[in-house]
């Protein structure tokens, strides 16, 4: 944690060379992309994506999970979905997982989280079972785990499309949804193409 509270401390004087690049984004922000990213701390999208301040709108959550729209509930990662889409307008979505993502691994393996009953009650968000008390294992996932996460990720993207707002401006042309896998051994990013089902590089 010190190294952090030192970085944290001297950063305002590292960056005293970009300031114009810091202070732009203060008047107002225009991201490019609402980035549904793993909270995984070994998954830093700033990072292999190059972005800079106000770039991306990061949208973080265990196992990149985006519910199916249900306008009654409360929940952080539709909210922000919405302010995303409805009040920034933003151009593209991307949905990224990852290697080694315990998520999935927790939705491949009920009992590894299953001492952890909030975990647990997430997972039943990623969409894998008809309903919430229907028991593991999941259905439709696959076991290998790669292949389950990027099958994952499609899923979620497969959950935007229910978002009524979503859905309108997809029918306008004026939003793109992506599909991204992060290998974070390698830092290979790999892609979906619209209308595929595998993943290649970017």
């Amino acid at each position: 944690m010190q190294t952090l509270i030192e970085h944290a401390r001297t950063f305002h004087a590292k960056i005293t060379d970009k300031q114009q690049e810091f202070a732009q984004p203060a008047h107002g922000q225009q991201p490019q992309v609402l980035f549904i990213s793993c909270s995984d701390s070994r998954v830093i999208p700033s990072l292999f994506t190059g972005a800079r301040p106000g770039d991306l709108f990061e949208v973080r959550s265990a196992g990149n999970i985006v519910p199916s729209y249900r306008p009654q509930a409360a929940c952080a990662v539709a909210g922000s979905i919405e302010f995303a889409v409805q009040a920034l307008r933003v151009p593209d979505i991307v949905v990224c997982g990852h290697s080694h993502c315990g998520a999935v691994q927790g939705l491949l393996r009920e009992q590894s989280v299953h001492t952890m009953p909030p975990v647990h009650r997430w997972l039943t968000w990623a969409g894998y079972r008809a309903r919430t008390d229907e028991p593991w294992p999941t259905r439709g996932i696959g076991e290998n785990a790669t292949a389950a996460t990027q099958q994952h990720v499609l899923t979620q993207l497969d959950h935007l499309r229910t978002y009524p707002f979503v859905a309108r401006r997809l029918d306008l042309g004026r939003l793109r949804l992506h599909a991204w896998y992060d290998t974070v051994e390698t830092g290979e990013v790999l892609a979906c193409a619209p209308g595929s089902r595998v993943f290649k590089s970017l």
